[in-house]
């Protein structure tokens, strides 16, 4: 009788620790998530700046490996074209779920800046030969889509060193469309540089209206109220447009209409 429990234990045992390792096995196989990356500019007092995308890898928490993400639209892009609600896919594709900490853009050497309409390159120190470290710390679930928002900083990512020389030391902020809203509308009259920016304090995000039509997006506001403010450029003689308690919520876009910057 003793023995019988014995071997009815040792089954109960056995039929638990394969439990526990099913178990384990479907926690570690936690599916795909698709992922998409698109690059846009805060805006830069150049007369244009090229940037040579090479490649986009992310780097999961705990782990030291990188994974590419897909196939990936390599190319040189003006990041000063990148306004009016412009941006550049850079990649979309599925990859495993799991928490990543950061995603990494690969630049090739082909970096220029145009000044005066004179083509300078762009010196990238060693420290960003590796890539462009940017901090996500994002948990992506299975079967969910994330699209991530990459915001190149023009203004702040170009130092000047002297005697007509320059570096590249990119300041990018990530957002996630999920997790923040935008910003669009129209400004009239056309033709002429109009800077808009929204500010509250704890977040700033600027981008130009598109010359030609008008429109505008700010992308990857997170939610908030805002103060929008419109600045034509001087030469045009008009008037700050300044717009209080414009309200973003999270997933959505908060449509300003037409703006006219006419007095």
């Amino acid at each position: 009788m003793r023995n019988l429990v014995k071997v009815t234990i040792l089954i109960l045992l056995f039929f638990g620790i394969v439990a526990c390792s099913d178990d384990d096995s479907s926690e570690n196989s936690q599916g795909t998530s698709r992922l998409s990356v698109k690059l846009v500019d805060a805006p830069g007092d150049y007369d244009a700046v090229f940037i040579d995308v090479r490649d986009v890898v992310i780097k999961y928490t705990g782990s030291e490996e990188e994974v590419s993400i897909g196939d990936v639209n390599a190319g040189i892009y003006d990041l000063l074209e990148l306004s009016g609600g412009i941006s550049v896919l850079l990649v979309d594709d599925e990859l495993p779920s799991g928490t990543i900490s950061q995603i990494r853009l690969i630049l090739g050497d082909s970096n220029s800046i145009v000044v005066a309409g004179q083509t300078i390159s762009l010196n990238t120190p060693s420290s960003q030969q590796s890539g462009l470290k940017i901090q996500v710390n994002k948990t992506l679930e299975a079967g969910v889509f994330y699209e991530f928002i990459l915001d190149f900083d023009v203004d702040h990512s170009i130092v000047a060193l002297g005697n007509g020389r320059y570096n590249l030391k990119p300041v990018i902020r990530c957002a996630t469309v999920a997790e923040s809203g935008s910003i669009a509308g129209n400004v009239v009259p056309v033709g002429i540089q109009t800077l808009i920016t929204a500010a509250n304090g704890a977040n700033e995000i600027s981008a130009y209206a598109d010359i030609v039509t008008g429109n505008f997006v700010l992308s990857g506001v997170p939610s908030g109220s805002y103060t929008v403010t419109f600045t034509a450029d001087e030469s045009a003689g008009l008037p700050i447009v300044v717009l209080d308690d414009v309200v973003v919520v999270n997933g959505s876009i908060k449509e300003l209409g037409s703006i006219d910057l006419n007095p």
